[in-house]
């Protein structure tokens, strides 16, 4: 079964977007596997996860829950309790205990001590999540139990959403086509309210191309960059149905043909005026913003910058192999806020610089495990974090299972490089404050003499 048949969010974007590659565009789940089954041990300890939910105890029978209520009586009489505990007649030969059914909801993985102190140590505005949920081999770092790819697809958000590190998620399935009010209604009922959505904006206005059943582009698409089409099918019903838990709103642009790339200044002026012609979101501190991602470096720009900049739109930062590293991109962010945070800070972290995406899928199924870890970038987006984070902004970084095996696992060590980078920002500023009222001192004592001793008694 297809996931994206099945209700909520399956599919990554990476196929489509990666020009190289020849998965299916549109009706493939890139990411849908049956359950976990890996021969290898997951890699539990970095999430700080037991390796297996504890089984839950048995019920009591009929005849202990009878006895229960007149023996814990102080004046029961504890022979007319045992004789109360006693059936009247033979129990029949079919009243044996029957197994027991599993329970219709997803279980959510418990999360040891050393997770919910991390957890806690971070902003409230700073929010970490993954692209997708419907990974059977997160068995124990998010789920509590095995369940297949559409069971999490259709019952896993709410899981998901109960986990103190994961409070966003990437909502991938909007970009193979637009859902309806009802479905982001749905997914809002399932997170608490502190909970954001990253949102896909759906290629019908974001890809330049009509591509085919493999991906390949056929044609061109004559409503990319169609801003009424953008409002209906996308910004309205996206709003509608998730309020205020709709975190940011991103159009997500795949490579552009050869011939738009030839002459980005005429691209830049059509997304200018694509933009402009959005409706402004509610100004709240914690709300919701729209946002640009690309994948073609060469249109970073200033000139790209500056439009997204004159339509109060943010720069999301795209970790993906056609994309420079991360502080290069920041690059952008910086002349977009002239040097100190002005906005949210988006980001998607989607494939590890090294592989194209079929090559990172195979070689991290099921997802259990972190395989190629990526310090340098993990680092780099630590540093970012931690300085939107400290100025008050909101931060909302997803990762994907391509980047380094497993998104959970990688939002557990993102998130402690950031708590990490967070204090050791704090304690230079710490420092940075004591030598600054030291120099004032011995700035007064120059300019007045030292202060005079307190009289002896």
């Amino acid at each position: 079964m297809n996931d994206r048949d099945a209700a909520p969010d399956p599919a990554s974007d990476d196929p489509l977007n990666d020009r190289e590659s020849g998965d299916k565009a549109a009706g493939t789940n890139g990411e849908s596997h049956g359950d976990d089954s890996s021969a290898e041990p997951a890699q539990t300890d970095l999430f700080g996860f037991d390796a297996a939910p504890p089984k839950p105890a048995p019920k009591p029978s009929l005849r202990a829950s009878r006895a229960k209520p007149a023996a814990s009586q102080p004046d029961a009489d504890p022979a007319a309790a045992a004789s109360d505990a006693q059936p009247d007649t033979p129990p029949a030969a079919d009243s044996a205990p029957k197994p027991k059914r599993r329970a219709r909801g997803v279980l959510p993985a418990e999360p040891s001590q050393q997770v919910l102190d991390l957890a806690a140590h971070l902003p409230a505005t700073l929010r970490l999540g993954t692209s997708s949920w419907s990974f059977p081999g997160w068995r124990g770092i998010v789920y509590g139990d095995d369940y297949s790819n559409s069971k999490l697809a259709r019952d896993g958000l709410a899981a998901y959403g109960a986990h103190p590190l994961l409070r966003t998620v990437s909502i991938d399935r909007s970009f193979y086509a637009p859902l309806t009010i009802a479905d982001y209604l749905r997914y809002a009922q399932q997170v608490p309210d502190t909970f954001r959505f990253i949102v896909k904006a759906p290629a019908l206005v974001t890809d330049a191309s009509v591509r085919g059943d493999r991906g390949e582009p056929v044609s061109a698409n004559p409503c990319f960059l169609n801003a009424e089409l953008a409002v209906s099918e996308f910004v309205t019903p996206c709003l509608e149905g998730l309020g205020r838990k709709a975190g940011a709103l991103v159009f997500q642009f795949p490579p552009l043909p050869d011939a738009m790339l030839a002459d980005p200044a005429a691209f830049v002026e059509r997304l200018g005026a694509f933009l402009a012609a959005l409706p402004p979101l509610p100004p709240e501190p914690d709300g919701p913003c729209y946002a640009v991602e690309i994948r073609d470096a060469s249109l970073l720009t200033p000139r790209f910058v500056r439009a997204l900049r004159a339509a109060n739109v943010r720069y999301c930062v795209g970790l993906h192999a056609r994309m420079p590293h991360p502080l290069r991109q920041a690059a952008a962010l910086a002349l977009m806020d002239g040097g100190e945070p002005a906005g949210p800070l988006i980001v998607r972290w989607s494939l590890h610089s090294g592989f194209r995406y079929e090559q990172a899928k195979a070689r991290y199924e099921p997802f259990d495990r972190i395989v190629d870890p990526d310090p340098r970038t993990r680092d780099a987006l630590a540093e970012l974090a931690a300085r939107y984070a400290i100025a008050g902004q909101p931060v909302l970084i997803t990762t994907n299972n391509k980047a380094e095996g497993s998104a959970p696992l990688s939002c557990a060590t993102l998130a402690q490089a950031i708590a990490d980078e967070m204090l050791r920002r704090k304690e230079g500023g710490d420092r940075r404050d004591a030598a600054d009222a030291d120099g004032m001192r011995q700035q007064q004592e120059n300019r007045d003499g030292p202060a005079e001793a307190p009289p002896a008694p």
